[in-house]
């Protein structure tokens, strides 16, 4: 029952996230609204990246910060983010299916060198914050970098201002 509800919305968030991806031409890629920000591309590979993420929250204990890696791919370009989130995406309902349900209240921690930076939790909390309300924020951001550049923002939970917009309605 978990497993069927959490791959649901996985499954309606990742359409969302796709939705949100074609929404972003390659000529804002470099834009960063301040120095510490990051460039809409890295923003749209850290979302991109959040999806690969389910297989060490589904398939280890521990997430040791200290030596994870992760290859965003070229990025210079949304076709090539787009093909990373695809591969990742469809890695994350793979592992999702696979999972036991009686899993989702084992013990899951994140750390850096053996000291715990995100406490020990059961891992249903896990997906549901480190995961998917983590992809609901950085989303948010990368909306709100497109409205900075003037770009249409897709509509993920019913019709956007600039979809209302062009029905007419205000």
């Amino acid at each position: 029952m978990i497993q069927e509800a959490l791959l649901a919305e996985l499954k309606f968030e990742a359409d969302n996230t796709r939705k949100l991806f074609q929404a972003v031409p390659d000529d804002v890629l470099q834009y960063q609204p301040t120095d510490f920000n990051w460039t809409t591309a890295k923003l749209a590979a850290h979302i991109a990246q959040i999806y690969h993420w389910w297989d060490a929250t589904l398939n280890q204990d521990v997430l040791e910060m200290s030596t994870y890696t992760y290859d965003p791919g070229d990025i210079s370009n949304m076709e090539s983010i787009m093909k990373k989130l695809e591969e990742n995406i469809s890695e994350a309902i793979g592992n999702l299916e696979q999972y036991p349900e009686e899993k989702f209240t084992d013990m899951w921690a994140m750390q850096m060198n053996g000291a715990d930076i995100m406490p020990p939790m059961p891992r249903i909390q896990v997906v549901r914050s480190f995961l998917m309300n983590h992809l609901y924020h950085h989303r948010g951001e990368l909306i709100t970098y497109l409205r900075a550049n003037g770009k249409p923002v897709p509509g993920l939970y019913g019709p956007s201002y600039e979809e209302e917009q062009a029905m007419g309605n205000s």
